[in-house]
């Protein structure tokens, strides 16, 4: 066992803002909160997927929706001033929090692959052709993965990824042959989603502006969990979730420095993006209005503002700290057990998650059983598919923390997966 260090934040009263975390679960699954026979109380360790959202959020949505309810930038009434006054500070709070120069550079979207394809199309397809490269990573989300794929395949672009060694590392040699003059857009996780591998965003981000491409950092596992600065990165394009940030689902931000989203085209057309609109030509509205059509996503942008008030409450660092002692702690019980694999760097450099196989016991099972155990987890592979090949293994289960998780849910995980192990022996 380590030493018990003490939490750096108060997870006691942090929990007391998750009503969820009372449930106890187990049984009967087919009617959510009225579970049959034996349960036990929620351990929820599948935060990398969605982390659960607090109370003060909540209310957040509920004094949106029963006091100011109205669209924004369409009318002069009050309602609507009201609004739009609140879906603007929400741009300047994202802005504060991850350290880019003003709301002009924060476009809301729906999610980080919405931020992901915004990006591919509304840049990529316009200047990516033949002989030009997209530098990915092989431990790329579907999100990156995925799109850029297609958006090379349209345009003639070559796609080439960064390999991994043994441990989950980027193999940095092979990066610098990768990225040469050929290259327009480097692509990589922040933090990985599979193997928790924290990325030299920074390094890699001047090796792609050493050869005048840009860089597109996707930070959906690194915004929620440690302090980010776009400016110290110097990433040219930034995208995080909401909803795994305590926030609501229905909402992601797509940082872009301002002169390169000036320069681009919208990627959607319609109502609140348009400036002056004739039968024959359109103009487009400023920064970042431009990139935003139709009614945005009103309430869940008021829901982030009051998210990251939460967060902000137990400062970034102490998250990140908290993350750390937990990941450190699981990677460490885990490793007590010969048959268990666990992929990707040492428990003490690696976010806030830990992936791992039992020997005979397929990542789908073990989550099913520990499910019985009211254990939650991620099964499968996680929008990874080539990394799993990579790794050879057609699935991991996932367990991710976050600020409410506690050294004795993971010995509860623990436990969880010792029976598997038994039941499988």
């Amino acid at each position: 066992m380590s030493t018990q260090q003490p939490y750096p934040i108060d997870v006691e009263a942090i929990r007391a803002d998750f009503p969820v975390l009372d449930r106890n679960v187990g049984g009967d699954m087919s009617t959510p909160g009225e579970g049959e026979g034996d349960t036990e109380p929620l351990v929820y360790l599948d935060n990398g997927a969605t982390s659960q959202t607090p109370e003060p959020v909540v209310d957040s949505i509920v004094d949106y929706y029963y006091n100011y309810n109205a669209n924004v930038h369409r009318g002069i009434h009050q309602l609507s001033q009201e609004a739009s006054v609140a879906y603007e500070e929400a741009h300047d709070s994202v802005a504060d929090f991850i350290g880019a120069d003003g709301r002009e550079e924060i476009v809301f979207v729906k999610n980080t692959t919405e931020a992901m394809n915004l990006v591919a199309y509304a840049w990529g397809l316009s200047e990516l052709g033949e002989g030009d490269s997209v530098v990915a990573t092989q431990m790329e989300h579907h999100a990156s993965l995925v799109t850029w794929q297609q958006i090379c395949k349209r345009t003639g672009a070559e796609l080439r990824f960064i390999e991994i060694d043994d441990d989950g590392y980027l193999d940095m040699e092979h990066a610098a042959e990768l990225i040469d003059d050929s290259t327009e857009m480097v692509s990589l996780l922040h933090v990985s989603n599979t193997l928790g591998t924290i990325n030299p965003v920074e390094e890699i981000t001047e090796m792609a502006h050493e050869v005048d491409a840009y860089s597109f950092v996707d930070g959906a596992q690194a915004v929620p969990t440690r302090p980010v600065d776009v400016g110290d990165i110097d990433a040219d394009f930034y995208a995080f979730s909401g909803h795994k940030m305590l926030g609501p689902t229905g909402i992601g931000v797509l940082y872009g420095k301002e002169h390169i989203l000036e320069s681009m085209q919208p990627y959607l057309y319609g109502g609140d993006m348009i400036r002056k609109v004739t039968y024959e030509e359109s103009t487009w509205e400023d920064l970042p209005w431009k990139f935003e059509a139709g009614t945005p996503s009103i309430a869940q942008a008021v829901a982030l503002d009051a998210a990251i008030d939460y967060l902000e409450d137990i400062g970034m660092a102490n998250v990140k700290a908290h993350e750390d002692l937990l990941a450190e702690y699981a990677h460490e019980q885990l490793s007590e057990y010969d048959d268990v694999t666990i992929y990707g760097p040492p428990g003490d450099d690696r976010g806030g998650l830990v992936s791992f196989n039992v020997d005979s016991v397929h990542a789908h099972d073990l989550s099913s059983i520990l499910n019985d155990h009211a254990v939650a987890v991620r099964a499968g592979d996680h929008c990874t598919q080539p990394l799993h090949d990579t790794l050879g293994a057609a699935a991991t289960a996932r367990a991710s923390f976050y600020i409410y998780n506690t050294r004795e849910e993971i010995d509860h995980l623990v436990d969880a997966v010792d029976s598997a192990r038994e039941l499988f022996a």
